[in-house]
């Protein structure tokens, strides 16, 4: 598997000098000074990818191209910008990028509680508690029917919880579920965030589910004509936030978007930390049925607890079998010879990495995204890649 690295663009506090020193040869980047639901320049994408090159690089994966709530509700000017995605698209295909990963979750994109969850060795990790969360739903953003949403233990416990924070500590909670985290794609104020869930509040599965294929069927015959394809990442975390409809979540949802638009330029993004937090998602097995419809990877763990939270563990050590969906995706690869660009390797990103050293004090540093984390992610998952590949020898 190709290594790449996550990379911010040039404001980002890891140069594309120290991801080559790393060892990975592949970018994944996306032009996130352009408006969501605008598209995409030729010229910016052509930019991108020459600043990418000169440092001994390539633009593997764009990570990721955002859709607008227009689109994920068929509402508004919905319309305008899928005629803009395609656009983008097109593009991107012009230009020689041929994987686009993308999600489709309502109002929030991937949500944490704690962005600074102290391990015992003293590392940061990122965390979601589901009484804080809860916490937060029932009493600081008091959205209405809240309560069907959580057991009367974890209302119980919310309820405990709450009353235990300070003024300053409430704060800094709804900054790290609402105020946008790194690779999302928007942010909201408290009142912001009230209106978005209203506007999705009555969305269900199913009639979600149904605007994502629309979306699909519309976009995905532009991606096959332009060489793309497109790796629908997971719900993160894989259960119901807010109320909202979820629909990229366990097996059964793969299976249904797959099946509901063919093509093989629609595929999915193997996010193990994602799909992993819940513990009825078998990975590995996974991976065996949509082998050849995985066009992204990113490997992290995670270590779940009862009642839906969790926390991201040490790349090799957590709940994911890792050994074995490297295994699985390197038994896919070797059948991929001969495949289009963008369908015969299989990239993957060491996702996350803990705040290590002297990274924990520089607040510039992205929560999940710090340099010495990623990097020695990178090390354990090429050290397991490397002896699988030294057994199949």
């Amino acid at each position: 598997m190709q290594e790449t690295w996550r990379w911010f663009g040039p404001d980002d506090t890891v140069t594309l000098e120290q991801i080559r020193e790393a060892g990975a040869t592949g970018i994944v980047t996306a032009l996130d000074h352009v408006p969501t639901g605008e598209t995409w320049p030729a010229t910016d994408i052509e930019e991108r990818k020459r600043v990418i090159e000169e440092a001994g690089l390539a633009w593997s994966v764009v990570e990721s191209v955002p859709l607008h709530n227009d689109i994920k509700t068929r509402s508004g000017e919905y319309r305008r910008y899928i005629a803009n995605y395609q656009e983008s698209i097109r593009n991107l295909g012009a230009a020689g990028i041929h994987r686009v990963c993308y999600n489709f979750m309502p109002v929030v994109d991937w949500t944490r509680t704690n962005l600074t969850y102290e391990l015992p060795n003293k590392a940061q990790a990122l965390r979601f508690e589901m009484t804080d969360f809860a916490a937060y739903d029932l009493f600081v953003l008091e959205r209405a029917g809240a309560r069907d949403s959580y057991s009367d233990a974890v209302i119980a416990r919310a309820t405990e919880r709450f009353k235990a924070m300070s003024p300053k500590a409430r704060e800094a909670l709804e900054k790290n579920i609402i105020a946008g985290l790194p690779g999302g794609e928007g942010s909201y104020d408290h009142d912001g965030i009230r209106a978005a869930i209203e506007q999705f509040s009555t969305l269900g599965n199913d009639r979600y589910r149904e605007n994502l294929v629309a979306f699909l069927k519309e976009v995905i015959p532009v991606a096959e004509e332009a060489g793309v394809v497109m790796a629908i990442h997971p719900d993160d975390p894989p259960f119901s936030l807010f109320g909202l409809p979820r629909v990229v979540s366990t097996a059964d949802d793969a299976r249904a978007l797959l099946s509901a638009v063919p093509s093989p330029a629609n595929g999915l993004t193997m996010c193990a930390g994602s799909y992993g937090a819940r513990g009825d998602n078998d990975l590995v097995a996974m991976i065996r049925e949509f082998h050849d419809r995985i066009y992204f990877v990113h490997l992290r763990n995670i270590k779940r607890e009862e009642d839906g939270s969790f926390f991201e563990s040490d790349h090799l050590d957590g709940d994911n079998d890792i050994v074995g969906i490297v295994n699985a995706l390197l038994d896919e690869e070797q059948q991929r010879h001969g495949l289009p660009p963008g369908r015969c390797t299989i990239p993957m990103r060491p996702d996350h990495g803990h705040t290590l050293g002297e990274e924990k004090s520089d607040e510039r540093v992205r929560p999940g995204y710090s340099f010495a984390g990623r990097m020695k992610g990178l090390a354990e998952l090429r050290g397991v890649i490397h002896a699988l590949e030294a057994i199949r020898r």
